[in-house]
């Protein structure tokens, strides 16, 4: 399905260049007295390599329509990583290629969408926030408030986030999966 490159829009998967792409973000240019054009940032979804690409406002872009599931994460063996379906209860495993960063979101029984194109998974929609546990930090200080002070916690995924002095080892987090940064304690 064909449509003009000013209808693009973040999330969509379009073909382009005979490849799947997930369009990340889509800026519409006019500068000074040259003809606009869309700037996109995409995604490679098999190789998960990340461009910048400009469309001229007419340009036809083959967008892809994809189903998304809703599933479960399990447990990763490797660069395997098992989901289950919420509805049949089948398990499909993703490599860490297809996942990429977003592997450091992943904690057992988190609900994700998967997005499926030809009876094949091709990538995963983390929910906006995550809660995790930290494992790894300096020992908190008492009577310390909310300021811009910062130091790093390491999560249970292997993530490392800038965290309020007052966090403590233990402690479960809330985590923004766009930015990768602290919101709040969950």
């Amino acid at each position: 399905m064909a449509i003009p490159a000013t209808q693009m829009r973040p999330g969509m998967i379009i073909k382009f260049k005979d490849e799947l792409h997930l369009v990340f973000s889509v800026e519409h240019r006019t500068p000074g007295n040259l003809r606009a054009f869309i700037q996109a940032k995409l995604r490679n979804v098999r190789t998960g390599g990340m461009f910048v690409e400009r469309f001229r406002s007419p340009d036809p872009i083959e967008r892809v329509i994809v189903d998304e599931i809703k599933m479960e994460y399990l447990y990763n063996d490797g660069d395997d990583y098992y989901f289950m379906d919420q509805q049949t209860f089948e398990q499909t495993n993703l490599k860490r290629e297809t996942l990429g960063d977003a592997v450091e979101y992943l904690t057992p029984n988190l609900l994700i969408s998967v997005s499926i194109h030809d009876g094949e998974p091709v990538g995963i929609e983390l929910p906006t926030s995550v809660e995790m546990t930290v494992v790894q930090t300096e020992p908190g200080i008492k009577s310390a408030t909310a300021s811009s002070v910062t130091k790093p916690a390491k999560t249970e995924t292997g993530l490392v986030v800038q965290v309020p002095p007052f966090i403590n080892e233990g402690e479960k987090i809330r985590v923004d999966t766009a930015e990768g940064a602290y919101m709040s304690r969950a």
